[in-house]
């Protein structure tokens, strides 16, 4: 199996390739949130890792390791993001940095971590269990299959299919749902059989993952 080794170089990449789906992605997600919320999640999420994609570009990549790219971009997610998504999206970065502490570049199994670690942040951070309508029913289901994936030897690419996939099918999932948290808590039954905007970003963020590592 060949093992993809990720560096500065690339994960910079993976931020700008972000950034350009959130841009894509905005006027849907805001249509979502606007069903559930304040119409404004795409805005966050763009305004989010556009700022976080643009911080780290400017490192520079010869003095700047992995864990200083996933910082970079928390701090800026954070300052350009205010709202509910802002902390948490900061602290799953944050996390990723954590585990790639000490490492000039990461192997297949780093960034599985990395990306299991994404998804411990969002939950810790939101306290949220999956069921309650939130980011963490695509997060949570993604990094397990995504892990699961490994532990079966599958390349990194096929965990990140794997993790896509379920991604997907959690925000699917999320029609079914009223919501337990948040401002969409308020709505009850009028929130069922819409997605949560929440969730949805949350798959674009790993699909971004997916085609990065293809």
């Amino acid at each position: 199996m060949t093992m993809t080794m990720t560096g500065t170089e690339e994960l910079k990449s993976l931020f700008a390739r972000i950034a350009e789906a959130m841009a894509r992605e905005k006027d849907r997600l805001c249509e979502l949130d606007g069903v559930i919320g304040d119409a404004d999640h795409g805005i966050a999420m763009e305004l989010g890792f556009a700022a976080a994609a643009k911080a780290v570009s400017e490192l520079d990549t010869t003095a700047a390791d992995p864990t200083l790219v996933f910082n970079t971009a928390a701090k800026s997610f954070l300052n350009a993001v205010g709202a509910s998504s802002g902390p948490l999206y900061a602290t799953a970065l944050m996390r990723a940095g954590a585990v790639a502490k000490g490492k000039s570049t990461l192997n297949d199994d780093d960034m599985v971590e990395i990306f299991a670690a994404l998804a411990k942040g969002i939950q810790d951070r939101g306290k949220a269990e999956v069921g309650e309508k939130t980011m963490v029913d695509a997060w949570a289901p993604a990094a397990a299959a995504c892990r699961a994936a490994r532990d079966q030897g599958l390349s990194l690419a096929g965990c990140f299919a794997a993790a896509l996939k379920a991604g997907e099918a959690g925000a699917e999932a999320t029609k079914d749902m009223v919501a337990a948290k948040g401002r969409s808590s308020r709505l009850g039954d009028r929130a069922l059989g819409h997605m949560d905007p929440g969730a949805a970003s949350a798959v674009v963020v790993i699909a971004c993952f997916h085609d990065h590592f293809m």
